[in-house]
């Protein structure tokens, strides 16, 4: 049985080696069936290889956010600029008209609300694979806990997902949650994104961090940087910038966009940081031009 006794430190990562893809673009994915393969190729643009995700599930646990009191309102409009919307099933049925292209992520799990200090502790599931089929989910979310008190109920949850929607083609997202106590660091990283692929996740919702180029690397599913809490549009442009070149597969932003200054500019920018290798700088640019143009 592996322990965590007399381990040497990993440090052959290969950094100047590409992943094997086999035939199918996707990280990962090159011995999964049709249905995963159609799927993925829905979420991951095929000719970047990369997505752009919408994240607007912050309610679940937050209540009414500022830049998504309205999200009837807020998140049509920014979905011709994104590649997936990333929402809870209530969300999404009651606010996301079933025209709209977009592939859809559905949440399954729920946590804690922000009335409890640690949100790692409460959580099952909230949406059942039944219910994410018919609602023709392109792939399903569960937050994952490592290093927390929640964490072998979020694996249990992670594990069960991974093999419901296997059976049925769907991808799984695994989110690696950072709550207030836990380390931000390139060994957290490692572990964390590690865990939830060796456990079934098709792609990995994570945080950039120094290093992340070996977290990358190790991980042998698609890495997609999670924006985190709001940041000036620059900021946050370059970490997405740095996170693509350094082996990230896309971004996953909600507040860096909905409550962005001019949410379709932001929208726009990042997607041409993620699809077509803008630069920081190059992205702000187009940003200040859909502002000034609206």
């Amino acid at each position: 049985m592996a322990d965590n006794i007399g381990n040497k430190a990993a440090h052959d990562y290969h950094l100047d080696i590409a992943p094997a893809q086999e035939g199918f673009y996707v990280k990962g994915a090159a011995h999964s069936d049709w249905g995963m393969q159609n799927r993925l190729s829905r979420i991951f643009n095929p000719s970047s290889g990369n997505t752009v995700m919408l994240a607007f599930d912050h309610g679940y646990i937050m209540g009414p956010t500022a830049g998504l009191e309205r999200v009837d309102l807020v998140i049509p409009a920014l979905a011709p600029y994104v590649d997936v919307l990333m929402g809870t099933k209530g969300v999404i049925r009651s606010c996301i008209p079933p025209t709209i292209p977009a592939a859809k992520c559905v949440r399954l799990t729920y946590d804690s609300t922000v009335l409890y200090d640690d949100m790692s502790n409460g959580g099952g599931f909230s949406c059942d694979m039944e219910n994410a089929i018919r609602m023709n989910a392109d792939c399903v979310a569960v937050q994952t806990f490592i290093g927390a008190p929640g964490e072998s109920r979020s694996l249990e949850l992670l594990c069960r997902t991974a093999d419901a929607s296997a059976r049925y083609g769907i991808p799984t997202l695994g989110v690696v949650a950072v709550g207030k106590q836990m380390e931000r660091t390139e060994r957290f990283f490692l572990l964390a994104t590690r865990v939830l692929a060796e456990n079934g996740a098709n792609i990995v919702k994570s945080y950039y961090c120094d290093g992340f180029e070996r977290v990358a690397a190790a991980c042998p599913v698609p890495i997609v940087i999670a924006g985190g809490k709001k940041l000036p549009e620059p900021e946050a442009l370059e970490m997405a910038y740095r996170a693509i070149q350094e082996g990230a597969h896309g971004v996953d932003m909600g507040r860096n966009i909905f409550q962005s200054d001019c949410p379709a500019g932001m929208a726009q920018a990042i997607g041409k940081v993620v699809h077509e290798g803008y630069t920081a700088a190059q992205a702000y640019e187009v940003y200040e031009e859909v502002k000034n143009r609206n």
